[in-house]
C-alpha cells in the first residue's frame, strides 16, 4: 500500500534461523518515488496503483508477489477491505484518486501532483489534514509553483526522485497503514508546548528526536495504530532511527565552522597524515565526541578508560549485562495486549532493559555485591 519505495538494502538473511524476526538494513535509507503512471511496457508500482487500472487494483496489488509463498497467503477480502478504508480516510489517497480521475477524463495531456513542505499554521498539526491542505494538481509547467522540498510527481517519467525527509508526509507516504489519515510527520520549526515542565531544547524547537519518541509512546486511553504495527512498527523504527542519524550528519556538515575543525581542515594536518598529494586533500567533515560511534568518540572513550586505569589500577572484572524477553516485567505488559510478541515491541524491550540496566549499576555503586567503590 506504499506510495514509496525504501532504497535501503533488506538484510533477508538473519531471518533464516529459529530466533524472533528482526528487520535488518545495510546502507544509507531513502524514499524513493515515481511518476503517476508508469512508463510504457511496464507493470505499476506503489503510488502508481492508486491510479493505474484502478478497476483491478486488487488483482495489480497481488500480482506485485508473483509465484512466491506470499502470494498464496494474501486475502483478496483484506487487501479489498483495506484499500476501501483507505479510500474513505486517507487524504494521500484521496488526492491521487483525484488525479485519476482527472487522467481519466482525459482533461489534461500533462498532468502534475504537488505536495506542499510545510504548512504556516502550526496549531492544526495534530487536525484531520485535508486533501486541499497538503496538495494540489497543476496543468502544464510548474512555474513558480516548484520550491525546494516540495514533491513535484510527474505525468510519466522514467527516473525517480528522492523524497527528503523533511517533507510532513515522509513517513506517511511509506506507511499508509500505520498512518490512515495520512498524518503529518515531523517539521522543522515545530512550536515546544510552553506549558511542558521538563527541559527544552537550545532552539526552542521540537526536534526529530523528540518528535519521534513522542510518538512511539503509550499512553493511557488511546489506541495507537503505529504501535499496534507488529513486524511494519519494528521497520518504521528502523527507518526513523535511520532517518534521525541522518538528520544529525546533516546537522553536522553544515555547521563546522560553530565545532571549531578549522586547525584540522590545513595542509599541515593533511601533510600529517600522510596526503602528500593535492589531489587527495579536500574538504573533510569532522564527526564530534558528541556523536556515537564516530572516531573522536571512540577515542575519547579509550582514552578516559586508561586514565582511569592509570589512577586506580586494571579491572578485576568485566562485568556484561543482555536482555531477557521472557523478564517478568515484558510478559505482564504483554498480557495486556492480545496476540503481541515481544519482536513486535521492541520499546517496551529497551525501555525494561534499561531499567533494569540502570538499577543494576546503581546496586554495584552501592558497595553490597564487592564492598567500597573508590572514586577517582
Amino acid at each position: 500500500m506504499a506510495f514509496t519505495s525504501m532504497g535501503a538494502k533488506v538484510d533477508a538473511s538473519i531471518n533464516k534461523g529459529q530466533g524472533p524476526y528482526v528487520f535488518k538494513i545495510n546502507g544509507q535509507v531513502h524514499h524513493l518515488m515515481g511518476s503517476l503512471l508508469p512508463p510504457e511496457g511496464e507493470s505499476p508500482k506503489f503510488a502508481q496503483l492508486y491510479i493505474y487500472d484502478t478497476q483491478n487494483e486488487v488483482n495489480n496489488r497481488m500480482s506485485c508477489f508473483p509465484h512466491s509463498e506470499a502470494s498464496s497467503k494474501l486475502d483478496e477480502q483484506i487487501v479489498g477491505g483495506l484499500i476501501k478504508m483507505l479510500d474513505e480516510c486517507n487524504v494521500l489517497v484521496q488526492l491521487f484518486r483525484l488525479a485519476r480521475d482527472r487522467i481519466n477524463q482525459q482533461s489534461a495531456s500533462s498532468l502534475r501532483l504537488r505536495l506542499h513542505d510545510t504548512v504556516s499554521n502550526h496549531d492544526a498539526q495534530y487536525n484531520q489534514p485535508t486533501c486541499d491542505g497538503i496538495g494540489g494538481l497543476i496543468v502544464g509547467d510548474i512555474g513558480q509553483f516548484h520550491t525546494e522540498r516540495d514533491i513535484i510527481i510527474e505525468h510519466k517519467a522514467t527516473g525517480l526522485q528522492r523524497i527528503t525527509k523533511l517533507h510532513p508526509k515522509y513517513m506517511a507516504l511509506q506507511y499508509p497503514i500505520l498512518f490512515p489519515y495520512g498524518e503529518d510527520g515531523y517539521t522543522k520549526g515545530l512550536p515546544w508546548n510552553p506549558a511542558f515542565k521538563g527541559g527544552k531544547p537550545k532552539t526552542g524547537g521540537v526536534s526529530m528526536r523528540a518528535f519521534l519518541g513522542y510518538q512511539i509512546q503509550d499512553r493511557p486511553g488511546q489506541d495507537s495504530t503505529l504501535l499496534k504495527g507488529g513486524r511494519l512498527f519494528q521497520q518504521y523504527l528502523v527507518d526513523a532511527y535511520a532517518t534521525l542519524e541522518e538528520d544529525r550528519l546533516d546537522f553536522i556538515r553544515t555547521n563546522q565552522s560553530s565545532l571549531r575543525t578549522e586547525r584540522l581542515k590545513g595542509i599541515h594536518e593533511a601533510l600529517k597524515n600522510g596526503n602528500a598529494s593535492g589531489s587527495d586533500i579536500g574538504k573533510r567533515i569532522i564527526l564530534p565526541t558528541s556523536f556515537t560511534g564516530s572516531a573522536r568518540y571512540m577515542i575519547n572513550n579509550y582514552q578516559d578508560a586508561m586514565a582511569i586505569c592509570r589512577h586506580l589500577g586494571n579491572p578485576d572484572l568485566f562485568i556484561t549485562f543482555t536482555c531477557n524477553a521472557r523478564w517478568p516485567e515484558i510478559i505482564e505488559d504483554l498480557r495486556e495486549r492480545p496476540g503481541c510478541k515481544a519482536e513486535d515491541r521492541p520499546d517496551i524491550i529497551s525501555r525494561v532493559f534499561k531499567a533494569k540496566l540502570d538499577h543494576m549499576i546503581k546496586y554495584i555503586k552501592s558497595g553490597k555485591p564487592f564492598g567500597k567503590i573508590e572514586s577517582g
